[in-house]
């Protein structure tokens, strides 16, 4: 393919892997930042820039990786002729807004599940005293970006969500404006994502799986992602029963980029949970992984409205996210001390399947940055799931970061959620 210019602009350093990894395709990249404190992240690995808007004429492709009023910008930009992947104002609102996300849900025929929205923690407390059962406390807005805040219940009369809404109303009342109260729903947690071009979707769809918690076992403290197991697939049940149907909205608002539903499904159908209008981290990194097609061709075919052809790997992708303390919490003293500056040391110079996240190139080496603890995505494929998951933990035996740390569980869930998603024939293509 011809070189063509790629510019990613970012608020908090989340495509910095992608942007190498075009890079490493031969194409010119310039990376903006927007957050200072996280602007050496990706230093060495790409070209950067301080000043994005001054790059948009140089630019083949625009790549904006976030919501956050980061479609406005994206939109602004396609009307203006330029070739832009990146949402609008509607579909951040989709993610941003999670009431908003459900009825346009609801408007599209798709079950929801019942919620409640809140800008008061009493008030809460009040509905669940008054409706005891399990529920699931999202926020929303800005604050939904602390994964830690997600709580879910777990004992039915409601006396867990009680307790940790007052904890929340003591300690961030005044980060947590507004939030939502769902209800709880028992089944395989299940994510489908699509490419959208603009018009529509491109095929293969991905189906993914992830792990938010920080402990083997699904225990513990909710972060971002600790990893992902995923496989691409033609259209399925789950596909066309939740995404297929606002494929309408979507060309309306000439969405240009990839989109993801997170839901719930049991035998008694599929509940869709929240939408990512964006790329999905550590899943882009994963997706990358997976694709035959080079990922600087199809976004470049994807920006411009074309039907590109997405060739991909056959069977399964593991991704696993390396951290190092104080993840998932926040602690700039403790993270300082024991984890900045590090160097990341592989035992043997072989870096498949190594994609970065908050790290730099000094000295020809490289070493910790940014603020989170999030490090390295180290990725695994197969013809079968097992095979992908031995893969991806033989790649981490050559990883040496001090105070590292990991699931060593990714994937194991999947022969369990396999046969029921397959006995309620959601994977089936049609």
């Amino acid at each position: 393919m011809e070189k063509r210019n790629f510019l990613f602009v970012s608020l908090d350093a989340l495509i910095g892997d992608i942007a190498w990894q075009i890079a490493k395709e031969g194409h010119n990249v310039k990376y903006y930042i927007d957050n200072p404190v996280e602007r050496e992240v990706a230093d060495g690995f790409v070209t950067k820039t301080d000043n994005w808007k001054k790059e948009v004429d140089w630019a083949d492709v625009i790549v904006f990786d976030d919501v956050l009023g980061e479609g406005k910008k994206a939109q602004r930009l396609r009307d203006k002729g330029h070739n832009v992947i990146g949402g609008s104002a509607y579909s951040d609102k989709l993610e941003d807004n999670r009431s908003f996300g459900q009825e346009e849900l609801k408007k599209a025929k798709i079950p929801i599940i019942p919620y409640q929205d809140f800008t008061s923690f009493d008030d809460a407390i009040a509905f669940v005293q008054e409706k005891p059962a399990k529920y699931v406390i999202k926020p929303s807005g800005e604050a939904q970006n602390k994964k830690m805040s997600l709580f879910v219940g777990e004992e039915d009369d409601g006396k867990d969500v009680i307790q940790v809404l007052d904890a929340y109303r003591q300690a961030w009342s005044k980060k947590i404006r507004t939030f939502q109260l769902q209800r709880k729903i028992s089944g395989v947690e299940v994510a489908v994502g699509a490419f959208f071009n603009g018009s529509k979707f491109i095929t293969p769809i991905n189906v993914n799986f992830e792990h938010k918690k920080l402990f083997p076992g699904n225990i513990g403290p909710s972060t971002g992602e600790m990893g992902t197991t995923m496989f691409w697939s033609a259209p399925n049940k789950l596909f066309n029963s939740t995404l297929k149907k606002i494929e309408p909205k979507l060309r309306d608002e000439g969405y240009v980029g990839y989109i993801d539903l997170n839901c719930i499904v049991n035998n008694n159908g599929i509940f869709p949970l929240e939408f990512t209008s964006r790329f999905g981290y550590p899943t882009i990194s994963i997706q990358q992984e997976g694709m035959i097609t080079p990922i600087g061709e199809f976004f470049h075919d994807l920006a411009q409205g074309n039907n590109p052809k997405l060739k991909v790997k056959s069977g399964f992708q593991a991704g696993v996210r390396i951290v190092v303390p104080p993840f998932p919490f926040r602690d700039k003293k403790t993270f300082d001390v024991l984890s900045k500056d590090s160097v990341i040391i592989f035992r043997k110079p072989n870096y498949d399947g190594i994609h970065i996240e908050d790290v730099k190139l000094l000295n020809g080496e490289w070493v910790i940055t940014g603020t989170s603890g999030v490090v390295l995505i180290v990725c695994g494929t197969g013809q079968t799931m097992l095979q992908a998951q031995k893969q991806v933990y033989s790649r981490i035996n050559n990883v040496v970061i001090p105070y590292m740390y990991y699931r060593k569980d990714i994937g194991d869930r999947w022969v369990e959620d396999s046969d029921r998603l397959h006995n309620w024939g959601y994977l089936r293509e049609v």
